[in-house]
């Protein structure tokens, strides 16, 4: 087997379509010298000759027109290897796998895969739906190279395996039955809610955060029922049997529009709590131009959001 040599090729290629050494010489910025060593070199690794006289000139041999049709094809790949490789390095190109946790897939994810399937068509988004504990351990074990989670947990900025990013504060509105004497209470506040029976996760994230932000306001809720599915807590509140905290981000996935029939979601005031949503990445790849055009593309999902705000600059305190 010949031993193809991609620079002497290009030799061979610039003589076929120039005509003469000294201007393949000229061409590529070589000596005359340098053309017929490589020519005769190239010969030689090929075992076949690739050059005949022809009166003061050569002309290339049936076989050296056979190596440049191949050739060709080869140096055409090499191209398109370039460009390819060059568009990876933009960001254009290659395959980001996303962890996430259940409503960051249809609110965040989705629309983002949406948008770089326009704008870079050659960088796809394989998303993995896994609750924060799950996704830190992918991510540390290189499943997926980025993972979406609250920031009340996910590590903590000392964990020196991963670099957390701030993506989106997401506000915590109240789910009230219609007809509760405080659906229509003017400057509503979390704490006059305090007699109120909740509903709530009896564990996991929403039950923390229920708990964390109820406290925070100056009392501790009563849980009068216990569901973890959003579904279930509305269809709890329409039907009057108790009140609920509900994630706006959560809220525009599981009832668009005018909201949930039965229910009066009300916007808390002065001490209206939030919860952070983060990304990570296993430190030292948050400059990876791929994945830095997904997070580009998250925080814009996170933005145009229905009724979010956008990520404040820096990390939120969990």
């Amino acid at each position: 087997m010949g031993d193809w040599d991609i620079r002497k090729l290009r030799v061979l290629r610039t003589l076929h379509d120039l005509g003469t050494v000294t201007a393949t010489a000229e061409a590529l910025r070589l000596t005359p010298s340098a053309v017929s060593q490589a020519l005769s070199g190239l010969a030689k690794q090929l075992g076949v000759p690739l050059l005949e006289a022809h009166g003061r000139r050569v002309r290339l041999t049936d076989a050296a027109r056979l190596v440049l049709r191949h050739a060709d094809e080869v140096l055409a790949q090499l191209e398109r290897a370039d460009a390819e490789l060059a568009g990876h390095l933009r960001g254009e190109t290659g395959r980001v796998r996303v962890g996430a946790f259940g409503t960051a897939v249809p609110a965040l994810v989705v629309p983002a895969a949406v948008e770089l399937r326009t704008s870079h068509p050659g960088l796809e988004i394989g998303v993995r739906e896994a609750e924060a504990a799950e996704a830190y351990a992918l991510l540390a074990d290189g499943t997926v190279d980025l993972a979406l989670s609250l920031a009340a947990h996910a590590p903590t900025a000392r964990d020196a395996r991963f670099t957390r990013l701030p993506l989106l504060a997401d506000p915590l509105d109240v789910a009230l039955p219609t007809g509760h004497p405080l659906a229509t209470a003017p400057a509503l506040r979390l704490a006059d809610l305090a007699a109120e029976r909740w509903i709530f996760g009896s564990s996991g994230p929403w039950s923390r955060i229920t708990t964390a932000a109820c406290e925070a306001a100056g009392f501790a809720p009563e849980q009068a029922h216990a569901a973890a599915d959003w579904h279930s807590i509305l269809a709890m509140v329409a039907a009057g049997m108790g009140v609920a905290l509900v994630s706006r981000m959560a809220l525009t996935v599981v009832a668009p529009g005018p909201g949930p029939r039965g229910v009066v979601v009300r916007e808390l005031a002065a001490d209206r709590p939030h919860r952070h949503v983060v990304a990570a990445v296993r430190r030292g790849s948050e400059g990876a131009p791929g994945y830095a055009t997904v997070l580009d593309a998250l925080r814009r999902a996170a933005t145009a959001h229905s009724g979010t705000d956008p990520a404040p600059a820096t990390v939120q305190p969990d």
